[in-house]
């Protein structure tokens, strides 16, 4: 099991946060970039310049959807991240480099999701041989109580996010 510094899920409530938020991470840390709803020129950009801070800050970064240049995508067809919310999500994308299993909390971003809770989620990916991050509710306190259980990392939008902007949606 790899102590991997946390992953930052981005989208478009961060507005220009996004930029200190990207800052503030650790080298070492994950972005998964989404930016689901922004039209596709304006995604292009703001990729562009989110890959230029991340290799700046050592920062390994992934894609949702086709992007040039990301170095993989997330739940793709060869994935380097993909997200489980169970046992059968797990097993179709063993083949990913990291998996994102959630909610393990309660969660702002999906208030209608059932919580996993921390130890079904840590059983979800038993023996798929993949890095397992904790994503949904999670913050550094959070993190530290549940480690032990298996999990390689966890990932967060509002825990990374600067606090003057996580209720912010950009216009």
């Amino acid at each position: 099991m790899r102590d991997r510094n946390p992953w930052l899920m981005t989208d478009e409530r961060f507005g220009d946060a996004l930029f200190a938020a990207l800052r503030a991470l650790p080298p070492g840390a994950g972005v998964v970039f989404r930016h689901h709803a922004t039209a596709p020129r304006e995604r292009q950009r703001l990729w562009l310049a989110v890959r230029r801070i991340a290799t700046a800050r050592r920062l390994f970064v992934v894609a949702v959807g086709v992007m040039p240049g990301a170095r993989g995508e997330h739940n793709g067809r060869r994935p380097t991240t993909a997200a489980a919310h169970d046992r059968r999500e797990a097993i179709r994308h063993r083949g990913a480099r990291y998996l994102f299993v959630s909610p393990v909390y309660p969660t702002r971003s999906h208030p209608d999701s059932t919580t996993l809770r921390p130890m079904k989620a840590a059983q979800i990916a038993v023996g798929l041989g993949v890095e397992v991050i904790a994503l949904g509710g999670m913050d550094a306190r959070r993190w530290r109580r549940i480690r032990h259980l298996g999990f390689d990392g966890w990932a967060a939008i509002d825990a990374l996010s600067p606090p003057q902007k996580r209720n912010a949606v950009p216009t």
